[in-house]
Order: structure tokens, then C-alpha cells, then sequence
């Protein structure tokens, strides 16, 4: 008898590697697609790239925990890592979720600006990060880092040391990157405001995107008409919370995206926002549709 139930088990053992484990890789590896998440986590905001090699890129996490729901929704439940963490400034709405990412997940590097701020959530990310032992990237020049398959990610912004520094306006601060692939690119602002906005101008910073992730979340500080000329974008997505005390997004800030023809998503209306790219076409899906 346990002879016979030894070899049943070597059976379905040879099937399991053989025949079940090539089929399960070949279902859920990498589909050499680009898919960027502009998630729905309220009143913040938060990204996530998932890049055709298969790195995941987490841009912000929100306000609260309900960053973990949003990951567990976009990624498959073995995929328990994040490949770079990107805080863009230390508010609240931008860093508090990153603390229970960080609780959660397995989070290789972390690129920041290191500028200062008295937070309690942003000191207690900090604190974790150092617990933890994670590598951090502080983000002072323009570089790049390459994501495969025609895929680099920049940073454009601070293109100066802010380390250990006060920021009077900490929006003005935000890390600033352009994701390019496949003759496509994507802008992610943080919350810049327009000071920032003629600062890339004057520098004659190529903004050109297809996609946009609006500044401060549709605030009449940002978004101005130069600045829109210059990304002259096809798609903008506003990452903002249902009935915000803020009154974001400001209404003729909507009026002149509607104006300029750009195509806009918004997280309190559309959900979670997902973009695909795959042989150099873009699609544009939302929880409604």
C-alpha cells in the first residue's frame, strides 16, 4: 500500500514539474507590455509602472493603507516586490501609504530628494527604511535608468542637491520623471506647481508627453497654459479623492484641458486608471469600462 502511494506521488510530482509548472510560467511571465496604474487611493496620489522586463515602479502611496488594496488588485499575489520605491515630496498624501507598502512588501531601492521635513508619517518612513536596511538613491541631477525593451525612465527634476534642506513650498520640490517607451512618454509631475513649471521651461526641458499625470491634482496652482503647450499631451490623468474639501480639480483648470483637446481621466470618477502600451499603441481602461 505505501509503496503504491509513493508512486502515485512521484506521478503527480514528474506532472507538476513537467507538464503544469512550464505551462503556469509560460501563462504569467512578462508580457513585453508596458502598464502604468494611476490608482484610486482617495485624496493623493499614487502610480504604479509595471515595466515589459517586469520591474515594478511605485510612484507615491497615497494617503492610507488602502495603497495594499490597490497593489493586491493590480498585482498577482506571488509578485510581492517592488523594485524602486520613488517618493516624489513628503506629504502626506504622497508618503503615509509607503509606510505600509514598505510593511508589506519587499522593497529593493528607494529614490527620494532628502529634503526635510517634520512629518510624523514621513519621519516614521524614514525610520523603516533604515530598519530595514534599504538602499536609498537620492535624486540631485538629471539621470536615467534603463527598463529594457526601448524603456528608460528619467528624472528630470531636482537637478540640485535639496539633501538636508528646507523648502519653503515643498510641492515645488516633487521629483519630476518622464517614462519613455516604444516612441511613447509619460510625465508624472508630483504636485508641481506653476513656479516649478516655468523653471523646466526656461530651461528648455523637453515636457513633450502622450500622457500626463496632472500636477497638485487638478489645482488652479498648476497645469498653465505654457506649461500644457509645451507636454502637449493626448491623455491627462487627474489623481484625486471623491468630494475633497479642496475643491480639486479646479474647474477651469478643466475648462483648459477641454479647451486644448486633451482627453482627461480622473481617479474619484473613473476609478483606478490603467494604461497599456503594446507595439506602440496605447489603450486606456478604467474600473467602469
Amino acid at each position: 500500500m505505501f509503496l503504491k502511494i509513493h508512486k502515485a506521488l512521484l506521478f503527480f510530482i514528474f506532472i507538476f514539474i513537467f507538464v503544469v509548472s512550464p505551462i503556469f510560467l509560460w501563462a504569467y511571465s512578462p508580457k513585453r507590455v508596458l502598464e502604468i496604474d494611476f490608482l484610486d487611493i482617495g485624496q493623493g496620489d499614487a502610480s504604479l509602472i509595471k515595466a515589459p522586463r517586469g520591474e515594478n515602479i511605485l510612484i507615491d502611496g497615497g494617503p492610507d493603507s488602502k495603497i495594499l488594496t490597490c497593489l493586491s488588485e493590480e498585482l498577482p499575489w506571488w509578485d510581492r516586490t517592488i523594485d524602486l520605491m520613488i517618493l516624489t515630496h513628503p506629504h502626506n498624501d504622497h508618503v503615509s501609504g509607503l509606510i505600509d507598502v514598505l510593511k508589506t512588501y519587499k522593497v529593493k531601492k528607494i529614490a527620494y530628494t532628502g529634503v526635510l521635513h517634520n512629518s510624523p508619517n514621513f519621519l516614521t518612513w524614514l525610520k523603516l527604511i533604515k530598519e530595514k536596511n534599504i538602499s536609498m538613491v537620492l535624486i540631485e541631477k538629471e539621470q536615467k535608468i534603463d527598463l529594457g525593451e526601448n524603456c528608460f525612465l528619467e528624472f528630470l527634476y531636482p537637478d540640485t542637491a535639496l539633501f538636508n534642506s528646507h523648502v519653503s513650498n515643498l510641492n515645488n520640490s516633487s521629483i519630476v520623471n518622464k517614462l519613455s517607451c516604444q516612441n511613447k512618454t509619460f510625465l508624472f509631475t508630483g504636485d508641481m506647481e506653476s513656479e516649478l513649471e516655468e523653471k523646466l521651461l526656461s530651461k528648455k526641458t523637453n515636457l513633450h508627453a502622450d500622457v500626463l499625470k496632472v500636477g497638485h491634482h487638478g489645482s488652479d496652482t498648476s497645469s498653465t497654459e505654457n506649461f500644457l503647450k509645451a507636454v502637449n499631451p493626448q491623455f491627462a490623468i487627474i489623481e484625486v479623492g471623491k468630494n475633497n474639501s479642496f475643491n480639486h480639480p479646479n474647474r477651469r483648470i478643466l475648462k483648459r484641458f477641454e479647451k486644448m483637446g486633451i482627453k482627461i481621466y480622473r481617479t474619484d470618477l473613473d476609478g483606478t486608471v490603467r494604461v497599456l502600451l503594446s507595439n506602440n499603441v496605447l489603450k486606456i481602461k478604467n474600473n467602469k469600462f
